[in-house]
């Protein structure tokens, strides 16, 4: 089956038959025939079409923690999705060879799937969520408004895994559908974003403060730590002393370690010391819940009270442990846990 050509959402007409993309922070003019950054979207007779509605390219069952979210629905299955393409060009991405796959070969590899064969696979697996995730969810939005809005009929919560480069529009489009996300803050500088992604850090930062101050979708924040690109101190302690002034001290922060992969299979994983001082950054900053990630022997996946420093949630990788919450709430002092669906699953 051809993957159906879908008109997009969040698009206008401009002068000489070309239309402007609103989705994403590229705002992309594009004429006749061309497409946008993202290689998905295409102007065909002054009109902007999606080219990969419905153009899977994976699924799978995972831990709602893989996302990674530790304070929306913990201990649950997420079935997770993606379409080709990606509107970033991070040379270190770990699944190059479906986001960057419409960049490199000018064409799509998937398999077609409808949103209610997609919906009907996540009842059946005993999954909670949907998750948009593995490329760029932004890209595939039509997919995703029409498989979230399904889902949240059946009963299904609805999850971003993103890079934040999507606009204002694409947010409040989204909202009516979307329970929680996790936005990959992944520098601090200009320099790094225009370097290693080809995008700008400004519209990331504006994406993260329109969706904490704006909107009531639960949000998560992951930096993947890169040796010698954004491991400085200064750049660490930048980046936690934004997430607590600005988004919230609330707002769990996952520091990532890093594996070599894509164009940055030369570069060391990071080093286990600068995982504990971008750790202890974060928690001088005042943010109440740090965690470290790729690197379970850290020890730094557990949830404690950010008052009395009880274990909560106890987790060692993607696996729940001790379950230590009374109505959401600590059972020793009775701080309130920050998150959404923090009640066990049941399967």
């Amino acid at each position: 089956m051809d993957v159906k050509l879908k008109e997009a959402v969040l698009w206008e007409p401009a002068d000489d038959q070309q239309v402007v993309c609103k989705l994403c922070h590229f705002r992309c003019h594009i004429k006749e025939g061309n497409v946008g950054v993202c290689r998905v979207r295409r102007n065909v007779g002054g009109k902007l079409y999606s080219l990969n509605y419905q153009a899977i390219c994976a699924t799978h069952i995972d831990p709602i923690e893989k996302k990674p979210l530790f304070h929306f629905q913990p201990g649950s299955r997420s079935f997770s999705m993606a379409a080709v393409g990606c509107n970033f060009q991070c040379d270190f991405c770990q699944n190059w060879q479906i986001s960057q796959y419409p960049r490199m070969h000018d064409n799509l590899v998937h398999r077609c799937a409808t949103p209610e064969e997609l919906v009907r696979t996540a009842r059946q697996q005993r999954c909670t969520s949907i998750s948009y995730t593995y490329t760029e969810p932004t890209v595939f939005m039509e997919l995703c408004g029409e498989c979230g809005r399904l889902a949240r009929k059946e009963g299904l919560a609805n999850v971003f895994v993103s890079n934040g480069y999507m606009t204002p529009e694409a947010i409040d489009y989204a909202r009516d559908f979307l329970d929680a996300i996790n936005v990959d803050l992944k520098a601090f500088t200009e320099e790094f974003y225009q370097d290693v992604c080809k995008a700008r850090l400004g519209p990331v930062l504006e994406t993260l403060q329109y969706i904490a101050r704006q909107t009531d979708i639960w949000l998560e924040i992951t930096t993947l730590v890169v040796p010698g690109l954004n491991d400085s101190e200064q750049e660490l302690q930048n980046i936690a002393e934004f997430i607590a002034g600005e988004l919230g001290p609330q707002v769990p922060w996952h520091l990532s370690r890093f594996h070599p992969d894509f164009q940055r299979d030369g570069v060391r994983p990071t080093p286990a010391e600068t995982l504990s001082l971008a750790y202890d950054l974060g928690r001088q900053a005042g943010l109440h819940y740090v965690y470290v990630g790729n690197m379970p022997a850290f020890g730094r996946e557990s949830t404690c009270c950010h008052e009395c420093g009880e274990l909560l949630i106890e987790r060692l990788g993607y696996q729940i442990g001790q379950f230590n919450l009374l109505n959401g709430k600590c059972p020793g002092c009775g701080t309130a846990l920050a998150g959404k669906g923090l009640q066990p699953i049941p399967f």
